[in-house]
C-alpha cells in the first residue's frame, strides 16, 4: 500500500501532531497521504475518497473508526486505527507504534478482516422514510423520559416475541462487546456472521438474547409508548439518532458489503477480550 487518507479526530489530544508525523513518514517512504480533519460534528459527514486511495488510517478511538467506516460507505477501502482514545477494541496500535505499522502496510504484511454490517430501513405508514447503516449495532429504545415501550419483533415475517422494555439492541458480532455486552448479551467472535437481538431492561423473567442467521430479516414494530413524549428513538452505532412514532417499523438485515479492517496485531480476539474487558 502506498496511497493513504489519514482521518484525524481533532477532539483527541495530540492527534493533529500524530497525523502530520504520519503524513511526513509516508512521504519519506515514497508514498502519498492526505489528512482529513474531523470532529464530533463533521465525523458524521461522508468522506471524499481519491480513486487511488488504498487505505484509511484513523486517529481516534473505536467511535472514530465506526464513524469513518460509515463515512466511507459504499467504498470498500480498508481501515486501520491508531488508538487515541480509551478502550480501543478496533484499533491496532498506539501512537508510539505508528512507524512500524506504516512499514508493515507498505510491505503488505497484514491481515484483512471483513466485518459484517447492518442496514436499517425505517417505515412510516408502510413507506421507507429513512435508512442508515451500522458496524456495531442498531438500537430501538424509548425517547425522553418515557418509562417503557412495547416492541413487536418479527423474523422473516413470523412473530418472534413482544418486549415490554427500555428497548432492544440488534448487534453485529463486532458490536457484541459494546452495548450488547452491557445489556447482558453474549460475546461472539467478530469473524462470525450473525445478528444478536438483546432486550434492554425487559419487564419479564424469561426475556433473553436471540441469535439470528445473517440471512434473516428482522422487523421491529414500535407499539405502545406509555408516557410522553409518545415516540421512540433509533440510533445507529450510537451516533446517528432519529425519532420514530408508534406503529413505525424498522427492517434490519445484513448489509450487502462488509467493512474491511486491517489487522497487524498478533493477539487473538480472545486475548484482546481478556485485556480490554478484564
Amino acid at each position: 500500500m502506498n496511497n493513504y487518507i489519514i482521518v484525524c479526530n481533532e477532539d483527541k489530544k495530540d492527534s493533529n501532531i500524530v497525523a502530520k508525523d504520519i503524513e511526513e513518514y509516508i512521504a519519506s517512504k515514497g508514498g502519498k497521504a492526505r489528512i482529513v480533519l474531523r470532529n464530533l460534528e463533521t465525523m458524521r459527514n461522508a468522506i471524499d475518497v481519491d480513486d487511488d486511495t488504498e487505505c484509511v488510517i484513523v486517529l481516534g478511538g473505536d467511535g472514530s473508526i465506526l464513524r469513518t467506516v460509515r463515512g466511507l460507505y459504499p467504498a470498500l477501502i480498508p481501515v486501520v486505527g491508531v488508538n487515541m482514545g480509551h478502550l480501543g477494541f478496533l484499533t491496532q496500535t498506539e501512537p508510539s507504534g505508528v512507524k512500524p505499522l506504516i512499514d508493515r502496510l507498505f510491505a503488505d504484511d497484514y491481515t484483512m478482516d471483513e466485518r459484517m454490517m447492518l442496514k436499517g430501513d425505517i417505515y412510516h405508514n408502510g413507506e421507507i422514510v429513512d435508512s442508515d447503516i451500522s458496524l456495531n449495532d442498531i438500537v430501538i429504545s424509548r425517547s425522553g423520559i418515557s418509562r417503557i415501550v412495547k416492541l413487536e419483533l418479527y423474523v422473516n415475517g413470523e412473530l418472534l416475541d413482544v418486549y415490554d422494555a427500555d428497548g432492544v439492541i440488534v448487534s453485529t458480532p463486532t458490536g457484541s462487546t459494546a452495548y450488547n455486552l452491557s445489556a447482558g448479551g453474549p460475546v461472539v467472535c467478530p469473524k462470525t456472521s450473525l445478528m444478536l437481538v438483546t432486550p434492554i431492561s425487559p419487564h419479564a423473567l424469561t426475556a433473553r438474547s436471540v441469535v439470528l442467521s445473517d440471512t434473516d430479516e428482522l422487523r421491529v414494530v414500535l407499539g405502545e409508548v406509555r408516557t410522553a413524549p409518545k415516540e421512540g428513538y433509533i440510533t445507529f452505532d450510537g451516533q446517528i439518532g432519529k425519532t420514530i412514532s408508534p406503529l413505525d417499523s424498522i427492517v434490519i438485515k445484513k448489509l450487502d458489503t462488509p467493512a474491511k479492517l486491517i489487522r497487524v496485531r498478533q493477539e487473538s480476539f480472545y486475548e484482546v477480550l481478556r485485556d480490554k474487558i478484564k
